[in-house]
């Protein structure tokens, strides 16, 4: 097998808490800062020596990316994803262990990286592909292709000091995607761009590795765009690698990182509640063969107080909190405050999901607008492809239980 075109032995990175550079704006700060330099040294050794004003961003960091590969590197803000990609793009070096790359790197880190402010959008290309190490030849043979891709061709002559962010993010892009480097680095930048914008970005760095063998290492918040192009996932945590396998092992645990753990089936903890309605626990089950599948939720509600009457709702959100649908019974109201406690099983049939994660919500109110008690992301369930094509047979898992692609329909009864 050939070597790896990143290979990361045992990175770390520490800052030092409260450090600041030192200016001398006069004769007497030059003298005041040589009497005290032997205290800021001692300073120094009690900080290497891992005081308390030491804090590691990065710590035992080790992978390697093979060429043609493109990485998802994924984390909360904080996790040292950003620290990650400045020591692969010679930004800051390590405190410690050691980054070999073989090939030509082009990083788009934050908006307007590389570029001179007082050049133009077209002085700037040739700026940053003679950073990128290449000749004026090869740069104009790409222009017209960089220019058409970055749609800023009426702006090209202006200095780019005066262009928005969205385009200093395309000029940036085209100039880092055509110029042919062997490695792409990219942080969370592209959010700065539109929608469409984006989609045409995922579309070209997709193509740079299917077909130019190009190297991507992908920094984001958005989920889908992480499972959608990128081979392998690296989930950082506290400037460690919490999981690095599959798209889907890092961006599941990413999720469960976000919370408790959730499952089919979830009781409410025991504590006092004023509302006259409250929902004691919420459990899922599966229901039929393909085409079929109804996702069954029984509902556990127990009367402590009069209420005119109640209606219930059951809400489906992704893993994100982007609400996909809500199923209502037809029949309403048929919550009434003259019984103590109600055993409820309503039927969803699911409409069509893409394979991942999906959390319900349960929501008890009256009428439409005026909230009881809502158990809000409790319990989840798992959206599975199926190996043989037009059958999927639903079965159990750690959040869960698998439940196949399904048609739109919501049935509720008692």
């Amino acid at each position: 097998m050939s070597q790896p075109i990143i290979q990361i032995d045992s990175i770390g990175k520490a800052y030092y808490l409260g450090k600041a550079a030192v200016r001398h704006e006069m004769f007497r700060d030059a003298l005041i800062s040589m009497l005290t330099a032997p205290f800021r040294r001692l300073k120094e050794l009690r900080r290497l020596a891992g005081g308390e004003d030491q804090f590691w961003a990065l710590r035992n960091v080790s992978f390697n990316v093979q060429q043609g590969e493109v990485v998802g590197i994924i984390g909360r803000n904080g996790a040292g994803k950003s620290t990650l990609l400045k020591i692969l793009s010679r930004i800051t070096e390590p405190t410690e262990g050691q980054v070999t790359l073989r090939g030509r790197v082009a990083s788009l880190l934050e908006v307007g990286t590389g570029f001179h402010p007082d050049l133009t959008g077209r002085e700037n290309v040739y700026l940053n592909g003679a950073i990128l190490g290449m000749s004026k030849a090869e740069i104009t043979r790409k222009f017209d292709e960089i220019v058409a891709f970055s749609e800023i061709e009426k702006f090209l002559d202006t200095p780019v000091k005066h262009y928005s962010s969205g385009m200093y993010v395309r000029l940036a892009f085209a100039v880092a995607a055509h110029l042919e480097p062997e490695i792409l680095i990219i942080d969370e930048v592209l959010a700065v761009g539109d929608v469409e914008f984006q989609k045409k970005c995922l579309g070209k760095m997709r193509q740079m590795s299917a077909r130019g063998g190009r190297t991507v290492l992908f920094v984001s918040h958005n989920m889908l765009a992480i499972q959608a192009l990128c081979t392998r996932g690296i989930l950082l945590s506290s400037g460690s690698i919490a999981v690095a396998g599959t798209v889907a092992e890092a961006v599941s645990a990413y999720v469960n990182m976000a919370g408790t753990t959730r499952s089919c089936y979830w009781t409410r903890p025991e504590t006092a509640l004023e509302a006259p309605l409250t929902i004691e626990s919420v459990t899922l089950e599966v229901l039929g063969m393909q085409p079929r599948h109804i996702l069954r939720c029984r509902v556990k509600l127990r009367t402590c107080g009069h209420f005119s009457s109640a209606i219930i709702a059951i809400d489906v959100h992704d893993p994100f909190g982007s609400w996909l649908m809500q199923a209502v019974p037809r029949v309403d109201p048929f919550i009434s405050s003259a019984v103590p406690a109600h055993d409820l099983a309503i039927d969803v049939q699911l409409p069509p999901l893409i394979p991942g994660t999906y959390v319900i919500s349960v929501w008890v109110g009256n009428g439409l607008t005026q909230t009881i008690d809502w158990a809000r992301e409790v319990t989840a369930f798992d959206i599975v492809d199926s190996p043989t094509p037009g059958r999927t047979i639903p079965h159990s898992s750690d959040r869960g239980f698998c439940v196949p692609i399904s048609s739109v329909s919501v049935d509720a009864t008692r």
